[in-house]
């Protein structure tokens, strides 16, 4: 082999591996199918977490707006200062499918979520943290003037 062909052969076989490290493989690997597919809050839950009991807290902060003109685009950030945070789960009490997303995260974390989610019509938009094991919750009431889940 020339010297010219090595190091050609070298770029392309490194690009490609450049190139399939970058795929978001890895960030679909765990899916809960019946969690999102689930019609209750409880239901979702319990496929999500194992788990529907949850204890309120004002150890969460809840960030949306109480109006959203526009129920296809509202946008909701989760913040809580806990310590030990495993995932941090978003919901929509009325949607068809209330669970609307989940975050699992590292340890040693900064306990925060931003995010746009999708509602049907005025509901709950409840933030569950697992933290130690434990779920711990936190609501808001977003009214929704245009629907955004075919309302």
């Amino acid at each position: 082999m020339k010297r010219r062909e090595f190091v050609k052969n070298t770029l392309v076989g490194s690009a490609a591996v450049a190139t399939a490290s970058l795929l978001p493989q890895s960030v679909l690997a765990e899916w809960p199918e019946a969690a999102f597919k689930a019609k209750t809050v409880d239901e979702a839950l319990t496929a999500l977490l194992d788990s529907s009991d949850m204890t309120e807290s004002g150890d969460i902060a809840i960030k949306a707006p109480d109006i959203a003109e526009n129920g296809a685009v509202v946008p909701v950030q989760v913040t809580t200062n806990m310590a030990n945070v495993e995932s941090i789960s978003i919901i929509s009490e009325k949607n068809p499918v209330p669970l609307i997303a989940s975050f699992k995260f590292a340890p040693n974390n900064a306990g925060y979520v931003s995010t746009r989610i999708k509602m049907g019509k005025t509901s709950n938009v409840v933030a569950v943290v697992k933290a130690d094991g434990k779920l711990f919750s936190a609501k808001k009431e977003v009214k929704v003037t245009i629907g955004g889940c075919g309302g």
